[in-house]
């Protein structure tokens, strides 16, 4: 295939990240140019891919993922109406100007083929759309816009049955849809007739025009819908972060082994990882805790048999565990999935708590409250580890998951690059 140019506009989520830059490593890997406009704590990152690094200059840039230097500090807003204003300001709406501005001085520079954008890059999404390059949108989680017959998003909802079923899903969709127009849409509208674009009818529109949505997951972890044409589920990607690169051999004994793995941001989960580590030393197993990059490991009393480390390569260690804690990440999941773990998943926010309903959908674990006692959480470790129709359904699972992350889907779909356009 003739070599083509890509500019990626990377935005930090935490966990998205690694499988966004999985998509960039693999361009790289098939003779393409790939330039990743990102922040500076993501500079190893991406680096480590074999793309050209380029700092957002205008836009928001944390210098590393301490969290002083968050953006959002979500876990301070203590209610969802207080989050969504936040993401609006922090992520989406408040950035985009300086997100918008950085794309068209790095399109003038890369002359790219296709832009590449997380799904937080609205204003990137507008200078694409400006220039009449063609514009692809990641997604590394589950569907996350609303669509036809998927429960509203953020609550942890099945899908619906019946009328009652419905009628809750219209009620409650349609109220976040309103709460994020409410709060969003003047703004994106205000920079989109800046670049000379014609306004939207609601928020996610912006995403709607993208020449695709990739959703990097698999159709049988997710709940059906009715997508949008542009959609397209192309499998997870499974890598590990290069800060998990280190050096890891199991810890001594025969117990079976649960590795702990809560979020690579700050989520003000460090009294939350020291009642697992107080669970897990109630029971005959070994554990290994890692803290990820935003918090301290000394921050954390550790029994006997409960090692806690900053990192370590997830997808080894998991060749050797039994069984998975996790706040519900959909990165945590997918690998631990594709090793066939049962899961106990206690979400903190975000998109963990819909990442938790289909892990107890499919039978392959249990959800448990981030407040949740030491001796409830020895519970359900106990009662995963031993029921082993929680295995099963891991198992079963995780088949689909390994197929879908070593398809093509992701590759192909990127290398599909639609003609210019006028431009607007």
């Amino acid at each position: 295939m003739t070599p083509l140019t890509y500019l990626v506009a990377l935005v930090d989520g935490g966990g998205t990240v690694p499988p966004e830059l999985g998509a960039v490593r693999r361009l790289v890997e098939r003779g393409h140019a790939v330039t990743v406009l990102a922040e500076d704590c993501t500079e190893p990152d991406v680096r480590a891919t074999g793309a050209v690094f380029r700092p957002w200059r205008q836009a928001p840039n944390r210098p590393d993922r301490r969290p002083e230097n968050d953006l959002s500090r979500d876990w301070e807003c203590g209610g969802p109406l207080r989050l969504l204003d936040r993401m609006i300001a922090t992520r989406l709406v408040g950035p985009a100007a300086g997100y918008a501005a950085d794309v068209r001085d790095a399109i003038v520079e890369a002359r790219p083929d296709l832009v590449v954008c997380s799904m937080f890059a609205l204003g990137a999404m507008v200078t694409a759309e400006t220039a009449a390059i063609p514009f692809h949108v990641l997604m590394p989680n589950v569907y996350l816009l609303p669509a036809e017959g998927m429960p509203p998003l953020g609550l942890g909802l099945r899908p619906a049955r019946g009328v009652v079923g419905r009628l809750r899903d219209r009620a409650f969709g349609g109220f976040i849809r309103r709460s994020w127009d409410t709060r969003g849409l003047a703004g994106l509208n205000r920079l989109r007739s800046q670049y000379g674009l014609i306004p939207l009818t609601t928020l996610w529109d912006q995403v709607h025009r993208a020449h695709r949505q990739l959703v990097m997951t698999s159709p049988g972890f997710d709940f059906p819908a009715a997508f949008p044409p542009p959609v397209r589920y192309v499998g997870p990607v499974l890598d590990d972060p290069v800060w998990a690169a280190k050096p890891w051999a199991p810890p001594p004994g025969d117990g079976p082994l649960v590795l702990v793995a809560m979020s690579s941001t700050f989520q003000d989960q460090t009294a939350c990882l020291q009642r697992i580590a107080d669970a897990l030393g109630t029971l005959p197993v070994r554990a290994l805790v890692t803290t990820g990059p935003a918090l301290d490991p000394s921050a954390l009393r550790a029994p006997a048999n409960v090692t806690v480390v900053a990192a370590a390569p997830h997808r080894e260690v998991l060749r050797h565990a039994a069984a998975v804690v996790t706040h519900g990440g959909h990165g945590t999941v997918m690998k631990s999935l594709a090793a066939g773990l049962p899961l106990v998943v206690m979400h903190h926010g975000r998109d963990q708590a819909d990442n938790a309903v289909r892990v107890t959908a499919r039978g392959a674990g249990l959800s448990v409250r981030r407040t949740a006692s030491p001796a409830a959480i020895a519970a359900s470790v106990r009662r995963i580890l031993e029921v082993s129709s929680y295995r099963a359904g891991a198992a079963r699972l995780g088949e689909v998951v390994r197929r879908d992350a070593g398809s093509d889907a992701l590759i192909r779909e990127l290398e599909t690059v639609p003609g210019p356009a006028a431009p607007a």
